[in-house]
């Protein structure tokens, strides 16, 4: 299994063949190493629907006839833009091929701004359990710190954590950083960060906060160590 970062949210996993994207937000992150034109997911699994997370779904799912893989009114949305999707809901679990996805709460919003400025709303917000290879991966997507992150740790032993750390919208430093002896996963990667002026942050700062895991400060397109 590789796993890698590139930049905000956007996280890469390849597994037996499969290559996952999760959050795809390419074309405006100024953070990321990606170019749309060469990515060719087989699926997308997406935490909520906010416009720098949906990102370029709808053109890859579309040119590479990938899986889409949503909360269940994003999942919706994006079926009627011609995506190949399968809902699911926060709570929920599925055994796919490529590997087991389970959907758990977050605290955020979730809605999609067209081009005409229209905002539609696509469900409530979640962070995704990816299990492959043996391996569970944590992606929190936005959220806010919340107690039962305790009980997402206890019930899925977890090897790497993707937590935001940007502040403003989601979970700052010293919440992720709490967040992570509540979780305890073995490594953790701060995300959600630098990408805007509002959510600037040092995330050696956020490391230097973690007592718990070893905190993996990833640059866009590097991998994680494990």
């Amino acid at each position: 299994m590789q796993i890698s970062f590139h930049g905000h949210s956007v996280v890469k996993i390849v597994t037996n063949g499969t290559t996952i994207l999760i959050d795809p937000f390419i074309n405006g992150n100024g953070q990321t190493d990606l170019k749309v034109e060469n990515e060719k997911p087989d699926v997308i699994l997406l935490t909520h629907g906010h416009n720098d997370h949906v990102g370029d779904t709808v053109q890859l799912a579309k040119a590479h006839d990938a899986l889409v893989v949503a909360p269940n009114e994003l999942a919706d949305y994006l079926g009627w833009q011609g995506c190949k999707v399968h809902n699911m809901h926060i709570g929920g679990a599925r055994q796919f091929e490529f590997g087991k996805v389970k959907f758990t709460q977050a605290f955020h919003g979730s809605s999609y701004v067209t081009e005409n400025n229209e905002i539609i709303y696509t469900g409530m917000p979640a962070g995704i359990l990816f299990t492959a290879e043996g391996k569970t991966i944590y992606h929190a997507g936005d959220t806010a710190l919340f107690g039962d992150m305790e009980l997402i740790g206890k019930r899925h032993p977890i090897d790497i954590a993707f937590l935001p750390i940007g502040d403003n919208f989601t979970m700052g430093p010293e919440d992720a950083a709490y967040a992570v002896s509540l979780l305890k996963p073995k490594i953790v990667v701060p995300v959600h960060y630098n990408t805007f002026p509002p959510i600037e942050q040092n995330p050696a700062a956020f490391a230097n906060l973690v007592e718990d895991a070893e905190v993996q400060v990833l640059q866009p397109g590097e991998y994680v160590k494990f």
